[in-house]
């Protein structure tokens, strides 16, 4: 049953919103009120929706006693019927608890595991599916860091990714990615298994994370790695380290003053996933457990070339379409992985 007390809430936030910014809200909080407001609306909708079919329901119902009315009512009453489960279940999940992180653009980085070179050409392919997919949903992608390897992997990669719901649909693809297929590298035919590790942060604005200067230090150095005009030239490259925390992030793609813009990006979507990470252990203690929970060193996903399949190990899922999903196509895989975080949710939510 769809709880009405919270549906009253929502719909009076909704109208306080409304007139705040109708009236007029200070710029300090007109982003703030419209982001929720834009949340909030749809929801809305759909809230008057439901009460207008309960309406008409109960309308048709009192049609029964009405002898010119009755034949109207039983033709009716099935289809208002009908309506109703769909529409509560729609509404139960947009009742859910969301993350406030799933509006922002993400901060994607890969990197090879174990597997030597083959994994850095792992990553390689890795980097080229996000980016297919990116584009194939009117994404922005733009990479901030890539370092290749002598064979045309990568050690590290990092990305900029901007549209509609990025985080919110990338969020599932943190962890540790494997591979089974014989490498490029392999002369004999042997089938190798090797990794790359995939981590998705929420990027953070300057309001969320707070860096006094006196907590980094930062560093420059000559950039290294293949290609580039400024490559072994100048000291372009920029490291950054932050002093409480241990984290490191360099950058030596584009000039000083911008690999400082990027190094300090980076690092505040780092901090902010840290705090985040935190504060959901402090919610709970079986995060791990949690699809999505964006723990690097879980198992998430295994690509089998030979067999042409992909099995996501957190819902059991397995494809044979791995051609297509390496081209980027994961559109079937992440509907699949919300889905059972829905549930997931729903279940907690009504237990």
């Amino acid at each position: 049953m769809v709880p009405f007390d919270k549906l009253d809430q929502i719909t009076r936030r909704f109208e306080f919103l409304e007139a705040k910014l109708g009236e007029g809200a200070s710029p300090a909080e007109i982003a703030g009120l419209s982001r929720e407001y834009a949340e909030l609306k749809p929801v809305v909708a759909q809230i008057a929706a439901y009460r207008t079919a309960l309406a008409d329901l109960t309308e048709a119902e009192g049609w029964l006693s009405d002898p010119e009315m009755k034949a109207l009512a039983e033709e009716e009453l099935p289809r208002l019927k009908a309506r109703l489960p769909e529409m509560e279940q729609a509404l139960r999940l947009a009742l859910l608890p969301r993350d406030a992180a799933d509006a922002r653009p993400a901060i994607l980085e890969i990197r090879p595991g174990t597997g030597g070179e083959e994994a850095a050409l792992f990553a390689a392919d890795l980097a080229r599916m996000y980016q297919r997919f990116a584009e194939s949903r009117g994404w922005r992608f733009e990479v901030l860091e890539s370092q290749q390897s002598d064979l045309g992997g990568l050690k590290e990669f990092t990305a900029h990714v901007q549209g509609a719901g990025v985080f919110a649909q990338l969020k599932y693809e943190a962890g540790t990615h494997r591979v089974q297929r014989v490498p490029e590298t392999e002369a004999g035919g042997r089938i190798h298994t090797s990794a790359a590790t995939v981590a998705v942060l929420p990027e953070a604005e300057e309001v969320d994370i707070d860096i006094p200067a006196s907590d980094i230090r930062i560093d420059t150095m000559r950039a290294s790695g293949a290609g580039g005009q400024h490559v072994n030239t100048t000291d372009s490259a920029v490291r950054i380290t932050h002093i409480p925390t241990g984290i490191i992030v360099t950058s030596s793609e584009k000039s000083q003053h911008q690999n400082r813009a990027i190094a300090m990006q980076v690092l505040r979507a780092r901090l902010y996933d840290l705090e985040r990470d935190r504060a959901a252990q402090s919610r709970a203690a079986d995060r791990k457990a949690q699809v999505g929970s964006g723990d690097r060193s879980e198992r998430i996903r295994t690509y089998n070339f030979p067999q042409g399949r992909m099995t996501d190990h957190r819902i059991n899922l397995t494809l044979y379409a791995l051609p297509q999903i390496m081209q980027g196509d994961l559109g079937a895989l992440i509907e699949a992985l919300v889905a059972h975080d829905q549930a997931a949710k729903l279940a907690e939510m009504e237990a």
